[in-house]
């Protein structure tokens, strides 16, 4: 049974002391770029882009679309001002600060050992941070980027860890595995309290021997630790269940921002193309996606909130894709009508009063339900076709 982890970095994987760290890195860039604004404004108009950062839950805007929004107006400065010195602290200034940190023996150990697992592995660091910034750190670790699956940056992430989405998107990326996952790290309200509300099994990293269970922590301890729970423990007990209103929201949150992901920058020829006789082409599960967010989950909705007790349809959707002439449609329109969609779909749930959730129904196929049941099919749904998204792009 492959095991997927998600592993923090910044004090599991890489002594940080984010004390010390943040204010010689606020520091330091705040005096590459004193020839162009004055610290004090520069540093307030990066707290105020990492603020936004932290409370952005927007799904169609990638962190450094929300943190630019703020930091260069609040500056009065067009971003071309500032490329060439922020690349140059990025790639010959920031590296410096690796002094500020230690490596970790035991994690290098352990990461190498769950990789002779085959244990899949993202590094799920907090997505604050640029991408050449976060690779520093993983190389201050002992690490190489290229040798995990998932690297979350600023870049190509659209939720921070304050989000049970932010792990749901991580795992949307990596073509939302069936198996056990497990998130590790050290820091109680963005790694364990958002992964165990998505459904996840969570180990908090400590530098003491390991603790018993707590209700909030989890299982504790170091890595040394979790190898010998993981090697004394069934994985298939880390099988994640999104079965509460946390999960679903979370996954329905992350679908839109993982498929902006995954198919930002297809060209023509590769939205059309079908990997074999059997595969439906991207634009056909898109479009598939979409018009079963706009026919069916909008209607399955507006029963709930309309009725005591709806029987809710289950129109047959494996036609559409031939009667409809999907392949015909523009790829990049779709995944924006999408996003449209779902954002309406949460709009319209927010709507919903919580003793609504428990509200019972009898479904075309399943029989007995409840709201919550409902809803728990869509974001199933979901993950099933960014599985099919996942492994087609593979294929192509």
């Amino acid at each position: 049974m492959t095991l997927t982890l998600l592993i923090d970095l910044d004090d599991t994987l890489l002594n940080t002391n984010m004390e010390a760290f943040i204010p010689a890195y606020f520091q330091a860039l705040a005096k590459e770029l004193g020839t162009y604004v004055a610290p004090d404004i520069m540093l307030r108009a990066l707290m105020a882009g990492t603020n936004a950062m932290n409370t952005s839950d927007d799904f169609s805007r990638t962190l450094v679309q929300v943190f630019d929004a703020e930091f260069y107006p609040r500056m009065n400065l067009a971003p071309d001002v500032l490329r060439a010195p922020l690349e140059n602290f990025y790639d010959n200034i920031f590296p410096s600060l690796g002094s500020l940190t230690t490596q970790r023996p035991e994690a290098r150990e352990f990461v190498e050992w769950a990789f002779s697992k085959g244990y899949r592995i993202a590094v799920a660091t907090d997505p604050l941070f640029p991408r050449e910034a976060t690779y520093s750190r993983l190389r201050w670790a002992g690490f190489e980027p290229e040798q995990f699956e998932i690297v979350s940056s600023f870049e190509n992430f659209h939720f921070t860890k304050t989000h049970p989405a932010y792990y749901a998107e991580v795992l949307g990326l990596m073509g939302w595995p069936d198996g056990p996952v497990l998130m590790v790290g050290n820091d109680i309200e963005r790694d364990i309290k958002p992964s165990k509300m998505l459904g996840l099994a969570a180990f908090h990293v400590e530098n003491e021997p390991a603790s018993t269970s707590g209700p909030e922590a989890g299982v504790r301890g170091n890595l040394s630790d979790l190898r010998r729970w993981l090697e004394s423990t069934d994985l298939s007990a880390l099988i994640p269940s999104f079965k509460t209103m946390d999960s679903i929201l979370g996954v329905l949150s992350a679908t839109p921002a993982a498929m902006n992901g995954l198919l930002h920058g297809l060209d023509e020829t590769t939205w059309a193309r079908e990997p074999s006789a059997e595969d439906w082409a991207m634009i056909e599960i898109v479009c598939h996606m979409l018009d079963t967010e706009r026919e069916i989950h909008h209607m399955q909705i507006k029963l709930f909130s309309e009725q005591n007790e709806p029987f809710i349809p289950r129109p047959d959707t494996s036609v559409w894709a031939s009667q409809r002439d999907y392949l015909h449609e523009n790829g990049p329109l779709a995944v924006k009508e999408f996003n449209d969609a779902r954002r309406e779909t949460l709009n319209l749930l927010s709507q919903i009063p919580a003793e609504t959730w428990e509200r019972k129904a009898r479904h075309a196929i399943f029989g007995p339900t409840d709201f919550l049941e409902v809803i728990g099919f869509m974001a199933d749904h979901d993950r099933m076709h960014l599985q099919q998204v996942w492994n087609t792009l593979k294929k192509l």
